[in-house]
């Protein structure tokens, strides 16, 4: 069993950059860095669960797999283009998003996440 909250140390993260296709990632304010681990799961896999982390600036993506998330630090806007919808989200808030939907990530202060996500055929 893995337990975090806000302010909890996570350990070491890998640097994970912005680059898969099927993610469609368009940076869109500053120079955003993000970095994670998963814990379990992954590519060909239906789940996945780990730790996600995103440095200030502002990036879009196509969501990969349905995902829900709690944040442990930071804070930002999330935005769902399909529906114009804009989430805030700071330490303690649990969200949840789509697969297949476009949104952005706006982070005004360093983010860190843990998010279980799923996908019918997989990762």
């Amino acid at each position: 069993m893995f337990k975090w909250k806000p302010g909890d140390d996570v350990g070491a993260l890998d640097d994970w950059p912005f680059e898969a296709p099927e993610s469609d990632y368009r940076i869109e304010r500053g120079a955003p860095k993000a970095s994670g681990r998963l814990e379990a799961g992954g590519p060909g896999q239906p789940t996945r669960y780990g730790i996600w982390r995103c440095t200030e600036g502002a990036v879009s993506c196509v969501e990969q797999g349905d995902e829900l998330m709690v944040i442990l630090e930071g804070h930002c806007f999330v935005t769902d283009h399909a529906t114009g919808e804009v989430t805030e989200l700071s330490a303690g808030d649990a969200c949840f998003s789509r697969n297949g939907r476009r949104v952005t990530w706006d982070v005004r202060e360093t983010v860190t996440k843990v998010f279980f996500g799923a996908k019918a055929g997989g990762f």
